[in-house]
């Protein structure tokens, strides 16, 4: 029942109010002394209590009389010392080592309030402050500096205060974390652990900043995801700018107050631009921010401003078809009768959304309405995942235009490239080459982008690593913050990041 106390005389075990109590001796085998090593002979003895493992639910106390000694050697630095209790406590502990390890791997996972509670009822008192404490005291493991690290940033405080978590990248285990994410901090860490040879990061200035100073000869990795994530905003804005293109089969665009705004905004900005003013002097002239500028300055005739409507999928749609054909029956067909036809069908919506449903012209245009976001959704996802329907949707918005055509090719020569190979480098150099060649003037952007970080990016492309660990740890370590770490601070967060 009690294998930690076999090698010690258990003189009785009694039950009582605060549980079940243990009175146990040493067996006074001869001790060396650990200065020199001489036997030892006995000074006197020393009482102990130690909290133990619960048994049958009950708390264990372990009362120890155990022997001071002294060493029989003259000129010997230890002249007294105690028996030592191998196996059973470390010294000035009050919980056997038995117990200090069920407490551990208890805070390990809950860390102060849920640990107390869980504790409890496992019939081991402890308090919340006690738990973080224990935390703390548990030790780091020691790791090897890796040759791969993955870096990445977290919030401490969103939008106000960030750590970096670094982790090796192979096998995905947490080696430090570091207070902040400034380019000095990281810098400092690197040159303190010798012996990286690749970093996997994100787009981040400051990090690629550090890695440069730090270690010059080192190989910069860019995430895959932050690659593919770019490329992505970069075409929902290309395909919200050809609305009007691939909109045509929806509900007609609103032609209001906003749309004529648009649209004499664009022809004082293109009238400055003709004359050789400058973008900064045009946005002081027309009282208008300077990307406000730059937007319209880049696009070459108004109705590309102009958006189609953003409808939300709405009860009436299920409907639509049968609402489509009466209409074409007879288009004087009142709209209380119509609203009673598809009530017995199973509509469940209001007269009022049947109205504004008809009004916005939604019944009658040959497809339902659907957002740039969403469309360009459609064109980043894998082919063979769309259904039919998404399929015939696509097709139908390519089809549009000279440019959604161009935009899904590169799209789909883009997503091959994420595979990492070698050559895939050179292909991209072709890809930018292609993509300038266009009217996408977002996607010339994001090319831009991909030139300031080109090293990087070429080495996300054909090499095997990347930074989805860190991504996967910042992930658990959302996870340990909702567990209420901050009365601690960071000293605990990194502890427990860092036991993993």
């Amino acid at each position: 029942m009690l294998p930690h106390l076999a090698d010690l005389v258990i003189g009785s075990v009694r039950s009582g109010a605060r549980g079940i109590v243990v009175h146990v001796a040493s067996t006074g085998a001869p001790v060396a002394c650990p200065g020199c090593g001489a036997a030892g002979r006995v000074h006197g003895y020393v009482d102990r209590q130690l909290a133990d493992l619960p048994l049958a639910g009950q708390r264990v106390l372990v009362r120890l009389r155990f022997r001071r000694l002294r060493c029989a050697q003259i000129g010997c630095e230890r002249q007294t010392f105690r028996e030592p209790l191998p196996g059973l406590a470390e010294p000035y502990q009050r919980r056997t080592i038995a117990l200090t390890t069920q407490v551990g791997a208890v805070v390990r996972e809950l860390a102060g309030r849920a640990a107390s509670r869980l504790l409890a009822v496992l019939g081991v008192g402890l308090s919340r402050q006690s738990a973080i404490r224990s935390l703390l005291g548990l030790p780091l493991p020691v790791r090897p500096v890796p040759a791969v690290i993955g870096v990445d940033d977290f919030a401490l405080r969103k939008r106000h205060r960030y750590a970096t978590v670094i982790i090796d990248a192979i096998t995905r285990e947490r080696i430090d974390v570091l207070a902040d994410r400034q380019a000095d901090t990281l810098e400092a860490w690197l040159r303190a652990h010798p012996g990286v040879r690749v970093v996997c990061r994100d787009s981040s200035g400051a990090y690629a900043e550090a890695i440069r100073r730090a270690l010059p000869d080192a190989v910069q990795v860019g995430d895959r995801w932050h690659v593919w994530h770019n490329l992505a905003e970069a075409v929902v804005k290309e395909v919200a700018a050809h609305s009007l293109c691939w909109g045509k089969s929806g509900p007609p665009p609103k032609e209001g107050v906003r749309a004529a705004t648009t649209r004499e905004r664009w022809q004082q900005v293109h009238t400055l631009l003709d004359q050789g003013v400058g973008l900064l002097e045009c946005a002081r002239r027309l009282g208008l921010a300077l990307n406000t500028v730059k937007r319209y300055a880049r696009v070459g005739e108004p109705e590309r401003l102009v958006r189609v409507p953003k409808y939300r999928p709405t009860l009436v749609d299920p409907f639509r078809d049968h609402l489509r054909q009466r209409r074409a029956e007879d288009p004087a067909v009142p709209v209380q009768q119509l609203l009673a036809e598809i009530k017995e069908l199973g509509y469940t919506g209001s007269q009022n959304l049947l109205y504004r449903y008809i009004n916005q012209g939604r019944v009658e245009c040959e497809r339902p309405a659907i957002s740039p976001k969403r469309l360009a959704g459609l064109l980043l996802t894998e082919p063979g995942k769309l259904t039919n329907d998404q399929a015939e949707r696509l097709d139908a918005a390519i089809a549009a235009c000279h440019e959604m055509t161009m935009l899904a090719g590169l799209v789909r020569d883009f997503a091959a490239l994420l595979d990492p190979q070698q050559g895939n480098d050179q292909l991209l150099t072709a890809w930018i080459e292609q993509a300038r060649q266009v009217g996408l003037p977002h996607l010339h952007a994001f090319t831009r982008g991909l030139d300031y970080d080109r090293d990087a990016v070429n080495a996300a492309l054909t090499l095997p690593f990347h930074n989805g660990g860190t991504e996967g740890v910042n992930t658990k370590t959302k996870m340990i913050k909702r567990q209420m770490y901050g009365r601690a601070g960071f000293a605990l967060l990194r502890h427990r990041i860092l036991l993993g």
